[in-house]
């Protein structure tokens, strides 16, 4: 981990096109940072980011399973169809 000191009004560039600007501090603790990047990358909090992590991963999990009972449906419809035919 890279750790950098910034001063209100100070940036740090990362790469070619993301620069993270030190907007205000507050003396509490508290820093505002402002973050230019291009629009195709997605910015987000620490906390909603690992939320939609976990939102994800339980939908592509709900996801396998509807294939499964899909498979499983199908496998029930030839077995009738053979018995039958």
């Amino acid at each position: 981990m890279l750790i950098l000191s910034r001063k209100v009004g100070e940036s740090i560039q990362i790469g070619d096109n993301i620069k993270i600007l030190i907007a205000d501090a507050d003396g509490k603790g508290y820093v505002k940072v402002g973050i230019e990047a291009p629009k195709n990358i997605t910015v987000h909090r620490d906390e909603v980011y690992r939320q939609i992590a976990i939102e994800n991963k339980a939908a592509l999990q709900h996801k396998e399973e509807k294939i499964l009972d899909l498979r499983s449906l199908a496998q029930k419809l030839r077995e009738k169809k053979e018995t039958k035919g």
